[in-house]
């Protein structure tokens, strides 16, 4: 038997060849005895494997049975992105097993690919492509008749996570004035960040753009309804980062085919949408296929999360780089998890 922690790992949708760099691949099989499988032939594992692991990589569905079975288990890790319903988060907490997303890695991809729409969007760089290509194009001054500069301007953020930290150190550089509504954060913490904690009513209100950053709960799934579209300002640019259940989707369209906001999302309710999905042709939008984070470089930092965090617990102390879920919040997510990278 090997004197190595066993990791089982069935790390759906996401296989150890696209988290690791060969190197740190190397290092992982050479550190743990690997145990891999697929999400949904865990539970046939012989049970002295199951009672030997020390760690779990994938996000599979976890029943009592399953992680009592699992007595030697530390963490589980989740390298999809999501905290997932789809275990007993109260009785890992009580076992004093973490339960840890890799997510972070997004934050600085996607908040660039934010940053980039909400720039095309105030100047209609895509827009304005389309049309030179058609010879339909419009020349200087008479090309900017709704163009706004981002420098100086207006901005809100919905959520302040990592996402939402990382997009309002990007935007620094623009003088802007940023403004945040985050109810799972006080105050002083957006201070610290150089931002102010708006009420949502006067981010909608008052923003030229509005990025949304926030992770689905069941707190606010549709939080962006028709009502909070059409208290935005006109012309108001609306760029969505995180997860299509935060809004309602339909009334966005909407709001940005009459003309009123301009819309930027990398993601949608369904994956693709059906080829004659309206979306495909509504106006005033700038679609992206939920390819802001997805970028070869970005999935193989996972890999040096997991092998950093892994060794910290390995050494009896907690993990620093991944993200944990917490007793109170975890049971309140709803993000969606992601059928494919």
């Amino acid at each position: 038997m090997s004197e190595r922690p066993l990791v089982i790992v069935a790390p759906h949708p996401r296989d150890l060849d696209m988290i690791f760099t060969l190197d740190a691949l190397s290092e992982f099989r050479e550190r743990y005895e690997l145990v891999e499988t697929t999400s949904g032939e865990i539970d046939a594992l012989p049970t002295d494997v199951l009672a030997r692991a020390r760690y779990l990589v994938g996000q599979p569905d976890i029943s009592d049975a399953l992680l009592a079975a699992m007595t030697n288990l530390r963490a589980i890790v989740n390298v999809e992105g999501n905290f997932t319903d789809n275990m007993p988060y109260a009785t890992c907490f009580e076992r004093g097993i973490h339960v840890l997303i890799t997510s972070s890695v997004f934050a600085e991809p996607v908040a660039e690919m934010g940053l980039g729409m909400a720039l095309s969007l105030h100047r209609q760089i895509a827009k304005a492509d389309a049309d030179f290509r058609r010879g339909e194009e419009v020349w200087g001054l008479d090309g900017n008749g709704s163009a706004q500069l981002l420098t100086g301007s207006r901005i809100g953020i919905v959520g302040f996570g990592d996402l939402g930290r990382c997009l309002n150190r990007l935007l620094a550089g623009f003088r802007a004035k940023v403004r945040v509504y985050d109810p799972w954060l006080p105050a002083s913490t957006i201070t610290d960040h150089g931002a102010k904690a708006t009420a949502l009513d006067d981010i909608l209100a008052k923003s030229d753009t509005v990025f949304v950053t926030a992770s689905v709960t069941a707190d606010n799934q549709h939080l962006f309804d028709a009502r909070a579209f059409a208290s935005m300002k006109p012309g108001a640019a609306f760029v969505l980062l995180s997860r299509a259940g935060i809004v309602d989707f339909d009334a966005m369209r909407e709001a940005a085919a009459s003309g009123h906001i301009k819309v930027a999302t990398d993601v949608f309710p369904e994956e693709p949408p059906a080829a004659d999905d309206p979306v495909r042709s509504t106006p005033n939008m700038i679609l992206s296929a939920h390819r802001a984070g997805a970028l070869d470089r970005v999935f193989k930092r996972m890999g040096d999360i997991l092998l950093d965090d892994l060794e910290l617990m390995d050494a009896g102390l907690p993990p620093v780089r991944a993200r944990r879920a917490e007793r109170e919040t975890v049971r309140r997510m709803r993000s969606k998890p992601v059928s494919k990278s």
